[in-house]
């Protein structure tokens, strides 16, 4: 695809992110197998945000669960960036006016402690290079309306992030067994969804070092410090208005995103 192409299609979601305005699905001017030219998409957004003094904290691993993969007809994952102005701590109070349609999941998040530079890595890299765990609940919102998304759709739309909030319960790797552990995730009292690690690629892990692998060799590397979202453990939930959701993930604690008119 041209060059020119792609930025004038990085350009409408980005307009869509800032209006909160949603555009069409962009799958009609990229290929439905064109994801290198999907994620030069979402790369000429990245770019501009950090040119515009944003930074980058890490990254964000979507399509975890094998039947969404079957769902937009891929046999991978994604993924998208973070940014600083996407993080929320616990609790902490997230505007709905900022957001189109927005929806909950609750995840586990790998903080870590060195850089992944191997062109090809081990379980045991990403063990040794996380520094812990946390509970996170990730605010995933579509610029393209009602959701009617592809995977070219969602990977030049950053993956359809929006906002990330983490737990303050950190806790190592060898406390907590990341396939076996339960969650749920409830607001106001009423269990909305149910997972457990294992819906995430059979354990995050998985998620993860395939994220490591793709970053390395795309030449910009995860490294020390970067959060990592590995992805949903169970189905997400629509933000329809204000309140509290709730994710509870056995040995990680609890985190909470609240949204506010």
């Amino acid at each position: 695809m041209q060059q020119e192409k792609q930025k004038a299609i990085a350009a409408r979601l980005k307009d869509a992110e800032i209006s909160r305005q949603v555009i069409a699905p962009v799958r009609g001017e990229i290929a439905l197998d064109d994801m290198q030219s999907a994620y030069a998409v979402q790369q000429i957004n990245v770019d501009a945000r950090v040119a515009q003094g944003e930074r980058i904290v890490g990254r964000k691993i979507g399509l975890t669960s094998l039947a969404v993969q079957r769902q937009l007809g891929v046999d991978q994952p994604d993924f998208g960036a973070l940014f600083a102005s996407m993080a929320y701590g616990d609790a902490q109070p997230i505007p709905l006016s900022r957001l189109i349609q927005p929806k909950v999941e609750a995840e586990i998040a790998l903080v870590l402690n060195r850089d992944l530079t191997r062109e090809r890595h081990t379980f045991a890299d990403l063990i040794g290079a996380t520094d812990y765990a946390v509970a996170a609940l990730e605010v995933v919102d579509s610029r393209i309306q009602n959701w009617d998304i592809k995977f070219v759709d969602t990977v030049a739309d950053n993956a359809s992030s929006a906002a990330f909030v983490v737990g303050s319960r950190p806790v190592p790797l060898s406390q907590i067994d990341l396939a076996t552990c339960a969650m749920r995730l409830e607001s106001g009292g009423e269990v909305l969804s149910t997972g457990s690690g294992a819906a995430c690629l059979g354990n995050p892990l998985n998620a993860a070092v395939w994220l490591a692998d793709r970053m390395a060799a795309l030449g910009t590397p995860l490294r020390a410090g970067d959060v990592v979202l590995t992805g949903a453990l169970g189905p997400m939930v629509a933000v329809t208005e204000p309140g509290t959701y709730t994710a509870i993930i056995e040995g990680l604690g609890s985190v909470r995103a609240t949204f506010i008119e």
